[in-house]
């Protein structure tokens, strides 16, 4: 169990709105094709699973804290038990690092109750 006695809850995928918010934050980081393909891809690829604090330093971001409107609307919808979706991860192979494409507040928040907690994502 979770270190707040709070059980973390997933959906068995990301939902339908996941991927354009992805796709919208990759094109600002890529050409609007390579962020298409991507997320063609992420679409396909199968769930894995990784620990919060990996993917954190992975992704070398600074997690915000729950003073962060988003983080504590994801931090509420976990304590109430609403089930929330995987994450979508890219691999930035040339700068050796993760992307948070979608799901960068769910997981501020889910790393707020369990650093440790299995991560459901979607990787590329």
């Amino acid at each position: 169990m979770a270190k707040n006695e709070v059980v973390i809850k997933w959906l068995s995928e990301p939902e339908a709105h996941d991927y354009p918010a992805a796709k919208s934050y990759l094109n600002l980081l890529f050409e609007e094709s390579v962020a298409n393909t991507i997320v063609k891809k992420l679409k396909k690829a199968p769930i894995s699973e990784f620990k919060a604090k990996d993917i954190f330093r992975a992704s070398a971001l600074s997690l915000l804290g729950v003073s962060n409107s988003h983080v504590e609307k994801d931090r509420q919808k976990i304590a109430s038990g609403k089930e929330i979706a995987p994450i979508l991860l890219v691999r930035d192979t040339h700068l050796g690092k993760i992307i948070i494409a979608d799901g960068y507040h769910r997981l501020c928040a889910i790393y707020s109750y369990d650093e440790d907690a299995v991560v459901p994502c979607k990787i590329v």
